[in-house]
């Protein structure tokens, strides 16, 4: 299966970081990645190499830990306590698909004994999760987020399952639908009766978005009318991108929220986490059509969440919009006004009107000779 510059980049590092963790077992191991990633295949063959160097090593899921503990309880041959504590004094403990075990509070109290044990004697220790570290028990979270002893690796490569060339967000992402919208295509409309000003200001909205999509850094948002280009200039910008190897995530605000809201459903294949979390880590996002959604209590929490983690990591980031800034959010408007961060570029040009089309001759496929 192929895979985006960015994927392979992400998969080569883990590899590295699982074998070099392996020759030396020090510290933490964390691999963050979706499902089909790789990242129990990493954990899998540090625990293979360990072993053939005589390292005593417990690979386990997560689940079969918990379920392992619970029927110790019965068990004549071996007491909790002594099942217990074999676990968290392994020389090397691998704890894979974190986050999938049932959140009971005594599985959360377990897991958190283990690895505060294991965190206070610094005992190797590699960990796989399919979570963000937010969705973490607080307590967990803070022992994995030490940096003097977790090294956190994420692999962005697709689940190795799906079709070849399925690397993008199919699901969620406009981007198929709008791929003639380039720089080459994008008309300066000179044939139109433009005042000087709105051309300049035409001219300058272009250079903007070709300098962000050659190095993307911090937020633009592009505001106007309707059909003035802001669409046209994002689309640019993803395609841009997307021939260099780093497809971005297009998608329309009502769309995305669409999106979110279809995980509630019971038979969704995935959960509005997951969903949420795909959003707003994406390397860069363009949110077309920001203004246009009911701003419903729920809608403007998401929103916010979105904005906000993206704004603390400093995430790129375009917005088109056809509302003004008084029109948001005061929590959204309060992101996009920082001018560290974010440029706002009002484009003044009117609706587009476009050339008229000559008239074409009814096609008739022709029989091949």
């Amino acid at each position: 299966m192929g895979l985006w510059p960015h994927q392979a980049d992400s998969l080569e590092q883990a590899f590295n970081h699982a074998r070099q963790y392996a020759q030396k077992l020090e510290g933490w191991l964390l691999l963050i990645g979706g499902y089909g990633c790789g990242k129990t295949h990493l954990a899998a063959a540090i625990a293979n190499f360990c072993v053939g160097v005589g390292v005593p090593t417990l690979f386990i899921t997560v689940p079969d830990l918990l379920d392992t503990l619970r029927f110790a309880y019965d068990d004549p041959e071996a007491t909790f306590e002594e099942r217990f504590e074999q676990i968290r004094q392994a020389p090397l403990l691998i704890l894979d698909d974190f986050g999938t075990q049932n959140a009971t509070p005594w599985a959360q109290e377990k897991l958190f004994q283990i690895l505060n044990h294991r965190y206070i004697n610094q005992l190797p220790l590699v960990v796989t999760t399919n979570l963000s570290l937010e969705q973490i028990e607080g307590r967990i979270r803070s022992r994995l987020e030490d940096p003097e002893l977790v090294s956190k690796v994420t692999i962005k490569s697709p689940d190795y399952r799906r079709p070849a060339g399925d690397t993008g967000h199919p699901e969620l992402s406009s981007l198929d639908l709008l791929h003639e919208l380039t720089f080459a295509t994008f008309e300066l409309r000179k044939d139109e009766n433009l005042s000087p000003d709105d051309r300049k200001n035409l001219e300058k909205a272009v250079a903007i978005a070709r300098q962000f999509a050659e190095r993307p850094k911090g937020w633009v948002v592009f505001t106007g009318l309707y059909g003035c280009g802001k669409t046209h200039l994002a689309a640019a910008i993803a395609n841009y991108r997307a021939d260099l190897g780093y497809p971005p995530l297009f998608v329309v605000v009502p769309d995305l929220l669409d999106h979110l809201r279809a995980t509630f459903n019971p038979d969704s294949s995935i959960s509005l986490d997951r969903r949420f979390e795909e959003v707003r880590t994406a390397p860069l996002l363009i949110l077309d059509d920001l203004g246009t959604q009911a701003m419903t209590p729920w809608v403007r929490e998401k929103l916010y969440q979105l904005f906000n983690y993206r704004y603390n990591a400093e995430l790129p980031t375009i917005i088109t919009t056809s509302g003004t800034m008084d029109d948001m959010d005061p929590r959204l408007r309060s992101r996009m006004l920082d001018q560290r961060l974010c440029t706002i570029f009002a484009l003044t040009a009117p609706t587009y009107i476009g050339k008229p089309r000559k008239p074409s001759r009814p096609y008739t496929r022709k029989s091949r000779p």
